[in-house]
């Protein structure tokens, strides 16, 4: 008669393959391309960009015409809105947003990696729920909102910012929203 392993080996068994798995995928989303911080920090006499209007977030505002179906984000260039669309092609959320100085080209975009924890943004300033979509001219762009809520400072001359700052309850709508593979469509 055959042995019949113990559900404790099954159990510590399966454990053990899945925790090597999460490993793996873990190591291979460390070696992405990641924003980098600069080490000058913006200068003392620049002044911030002024904060979108309340009614300016809040006013309802429709989806831009191209920009596909079904669930996705889009984000409009032109008017510097993003609105969270669902699959029955209802608008979850729409609120204005801070471009950085780099605009990824129009087009259709996958959220690939997150970062949820507080990092330092190329602007130098403490970002979180960053959900990065595109690289362009070698910059990485992402939504992102800052730790303390405040609006990006003007970038310094000639400096390259790929981040799409956004108040922080919108930030935290867009992350729980934009999930991995989710579509992003970038409009004029």
């Amino acid at each position: 008669m055959r042995a019949v392993p113990s559900p404790k080996i099954w159990v510590t068994g399966l454990t053990v393959g899945a925790t090597a798995v999460v490993v793996a995928l873990a190591v291979q989303a460390d070696r992405g391309a990641k924003p980098t911080a600069t080490a000058t920090p913006p200068s003392a006499s620049a002044t911030a960009k002024p904060s979108p209007k309340e009614s300016e977030s809040a006013k309802p505002t429709r989806v831009p015409d191209g920009s596909g179906t079904g669930r996705r984000i889009v984000y409009s260039l032109g008017q510097e809105r993003v609105w969270l669309v669902d699959a029955s092609e209802a608008t979850r959320r729409t609120f204005t947003v801070w471009p950085g100085t780099v605009d990824p080209d129009p087009g259709k975009y996958t959220v690939g990696q997150r970062t949820e924890d507080p990092i330092t943004g190329s602007d130098g300033v403490k970002i979180e729920h960053v959900v990065y979509f595109a690289v362009q001219s070698g910059v990485n762009v992402a939504f992102s909102n800052a730790v303390d809520g405040s609006s990006p400072p003007p970038p310094e001359d000639g400096t390259q910012t790929g981040g799409i700052r956004m108040k922080t309850g919108d930030g935290s709508a867009l992350w729980t929203f934009g999930t991995a593979g989710t579509t992003v469509t970038v409009v004029e």
